[in-house]
C-alpha cells in the first residue's frame, strides 16, 4: 500500500466527490493520504481536518503558502498554533518559500517560514516545506532558526543532487510528484535514481502536477501509484520496494 503524502483534496475541485476520490485511491492500492492545508486561505486548513475527521485514512497538516505570507499576521499564526492540536493534524504545513512566483515580498516571506519553523520545533510535529528557487535561504533558515531540532520534508522537491544533499544532511526526507514522470524530467530522474529510499516519500500535490499517463486530467492520489512506479523503474527496484519503503518513511515522520 502507499501514501500520498500531499494533497489537496479539500479544495473545490473536488467538491461533491472526495468520498469517491477517496475510493479510487484505495481501489489503487493508496492507503493513507495527507491532507495538506495552507493551498490559499485558512479555510483549507480547516476543510483539511474536516476530511480527516470525516475519513479515518486521512490525515492533515496546517500552514500558509509562501504566496499568501503577506496575508499572515498574528491572527493567522495563533489559529494555526490552536489547530495543531487536533488529534489528527500530523505536520505544520505547507509553508516555506517561492521566489519563482514572488506573489509575497521575499523578506516577508522569510519572517512567516521562521514563524512556521518555530511553531515546529514547539509542537514537535514536523514540518512542511515549500521551496522554489529559494533553496539557499530555505536551508539558511532550517539550519539556524532549527537548531538541528526539526524534522520533516522538502515537498515536491525539484532541485539539483546539490541541494538534494543538503537537505538530506539537515534530516529532511525529499518528496517526489508527477514531475518525474515528464518528458523534460530527466535531470530530475537523475536526483532521484542518486537519492536513497530510505529518505524518499511520494505525492501527488493534488489537482496539480499530473503524472503521465494522465496528464491532462485533473490529479489525484490514486495517481501516486505513477509516481511510485516511475522511481522504481528509475532506480531498477521493485514497484513493492518502493511501496514498502515510502510508506515506512511517511509513518516514521508523521508519527502514523
Amino acid at each position: 500500500m502507499l501514501i500520498d503524502s500531499h494533497a489537496h483534496i479539500q479544495g473545490k475541485e473536488y467538491a461533491g466527490e472526495t468520498a469517491d476520490v477517496i475510493a479510487r485511491a484505495r481501489d489503487a492500492g493508496v492507503d493513507t493520504i495527507i491532507a495538506v492545508g495552507g493551498a490559499g486561505d485558512m479555510s483549507s486548513n480547516t476543510g483539511a481536518i474536516a476530511l480527516a475527521d470525516a475519513f479515518p485514512n486521512v490525515y492533515a497538516t496546517v500552514g500558509m503558502h509562501p504566496h499568501d505570507a503577506k496575508d499572515v499576521g498574528d491572527e493567522e499564526l495563533q489559529k494555526l498554533r490552536e489547530l495543531t492540536t487536533h488529534p489528527k493534524v500530523i505536520a505544520v504545513g505547507e509553508g516555506g518559500l517561492d521566489y519563482y512566483y514572488s506573489h509575497s515580498p521575499h523578506d516577508v516571506q522569510r519572517g512567516v517560514f521562521t514563524q512556521f519553523i518555530h511553531m515546529s520545533r514547539q509542537t514537535e510535529l514536523p514540518i512542511v516545506v515549500h521551496e522554489r528557487d529559494a533553496a539557499h535561504d530555505a536551508m539558511e533558515l532550517l539550519r539556524s532558526e532549527g537548531e538541528g531540532k526539526l524534522h520533516g520534508v522538502i515537498h515536491c522537491f525539484t532541485g539539483n543532487y546539490e541541494a538534494a544533499c543538503a537537505y538530506l544532511d539537515l534530516g529532511f526526507y525529499l518528496s517526489f510528484t508527477g514531475i518525474i514522470t515528464f518528458k523534460n524530467a530527466e535531470a530530475l530522474r537523475q536526483v532521484v535514481r542518486r537519492v536513497p529510499l530510505e529518505r524518499m516519500l511520494v505525492e501527488t500535490d493534488s489537482p496539480y502536477l499530473t503524472p503521465v499517463p494522465h496528464r491532462g486530467k485533473r490529479n489525484e492520489p490514486a495517481y501516486v501509484r505513477q509516481v511510485a512506479e516511475t522511481i522504481a523503474t528509475v532506480k531498477g527496484v521493485t514497484f513493492d520496494q518502493v511501496a514498502a519503503l515510502t510508506t515506512n518513511n511517511a509513518r516514521t515522520l508523521f508519527k502514523i
